[in-house]
C-alpha cells in the first residue's frame, strides 16, 4: 500500500513539475510573439499530427504529407492571413483524403480529419496571438482558462469522485470533476477580466457586467475543453491505446495535453471573429 501511494505520489509529482514547465513555455511565447509563438504552435501542431497519424495507422508517405500540408498552412497563417490558411488547409485535406480513398477508404477520412483537427486550432491562436492590443490578452485567457478546466477537473475529481461522466469513453472523469472543472474556469476568467478593466467604479455597473459576460464565457468555454477531452479519450479507446504519445512524462503525448484547446482555440477565435469581442 506504501509503494502504490509512492508510485501515486511521484507520478503526480512528475504530471505537476513537467506541466508547470509547459505553462512557462507557453506564456513566455505567447509574450514574446512572432516567430517565438508560431514556431511553439507549429511544433507542437506537427508532434500532434504524427501522434494522430500512428493512432490511426496512417502510413509513413501520407504521415510526411501531413505534416508538409501542416507546414506549409503554418507559413501561410504566420506570413499571410488565417482565411488564405483555412482554404489552403481545407483544400490539402480534401485533395489528399480524396487521393488516398483510392487506397484505403477508411483511413482515408481519419488522415482529412486530421488534418482539420491538427491545422484548424493552429490557425486560430496564430490568428488570437496577432490581434493587434488585444492578442497577447485574448490568447493568455484562452489558454488559462483550458488549463483552470484540466486542473479544476483533476483535482476536484480526484478528492471527490462520485458519479462518473462517461464511463465507457473516459472511466476515470467524473461529474464533480467536470463542474470543478467548469468552476475553476468561471474564476479564472472573472479574475482575468477583472484585472483587464480595472477597478469599478461606483455607481457603474459595466465593469460588473463585462465580467459576468467574460465568466459565461468562459464557463462555455470549459465545457468546450470537456468536449475536446472526452473526444481524444473517444480516439484512444477506438485505437486500443492508453495515451497518444510518450514524450511528456506524466501526460503521455502531446494530443493528451492540448486535447482541450484543440476545439476551445477555434471557438475562442469564431466568438472573438463574430462579436468582435475586446478587452
Amino acid at each position: 500500500m506504501v509503494a502504490a501511494e509512492s508510485i501515486a505520489s511521484g507520478g503526480l509529482a512528475t504530471r505537476v513539475v513537467v506541466g508547470a514547465g509547459l505553462i512557462v513555455i507557453a506564456c513566455a511565447a505567447v509574450w514574446y510573439g512572432g516567430i517565438a509563438f508560431t514556431t511553439l504552435v507549429a511544433a507542437a501542431v506537427l508532434l500532434m499530427s504524427a501522434e494522430w497519424c500512428v493512432m490511426h495507422g496512417i502510413g509513413r508517405g501520407f504521415r510526411l504529407a501531413s505534416l508538409v500540408v501542416l507546414a506549409f498552412t503554418w507559413g501561410v497563417a504566420a506570413r499571410q492571413s488565417s482565411i488564405d490558411a483555412v482554404i489552403v488547409l481545407a483544400a490539402a485535406a480534401g485533395i489528399l483524403g480524396l487521393f488516398m480513398r483510392s487506397f484505403d477508404r477508411q483511413r482515408a477520412f481519419w488522415l482529412a480529419a486530421g488534418l482539420l483537427y491538427c491545422g484548424l486550432p493552429m490557425i486560430a491562436l496564430i490568428w488570437l496571438r496577432g490581434l493587434p492590443n488585444t492578442g497577447i490578452a485574448l490568447t493568455i485567457a484562452v489558454l488559462a482558462i483550458v488549463w483552470a478546466t484540466d486542473i479544476g477537473a483533476y483535482f476536484t475529481g480526484r478528492a471527490i469522485g462520485g458519479s462518473k461522466l462517461a464511463p465507457s469513453i473516459s472511466p476515470n472523469k467524473t461529474w464533480a470533476g467536470a463542474f470543478g472543472g467548469i468552476i475553476a474556469a468561471v474564476i479564472t476568467g472573472a479574475i482575468l477580466t477583472a484585472l483587464a478593466v480595472g477597478p469599478t467604479v461606483e455607481g457603474d455597473v459595466s465593469h460588473l457586467q463585462t465580467i459576468a459576460i467574460f465568466s459565461v464565457i468562459a464557463a462555455f468555454l470549459a465545457v468546450v475543453a470537456i468536449a475536446g477531452d472526452l473526444f481524444e479519450s473517444w480516439l484512444k479507446r477506438r485505437a486500443g491505446v492508453k495515451d497518444s504519445g510518450t514524450l511528456l512524462p506524466g501526460h503521455g503525448g502531446v494530443m493528451d495535453r492540448i486535447d482541450g484547446l484543440v476545439p476551445v482555440a477555434v471557438c475562442a477565435a469564431a466568438l472573438v471573429a463574430i462579436s468582435g469581442i475586446t478587452l
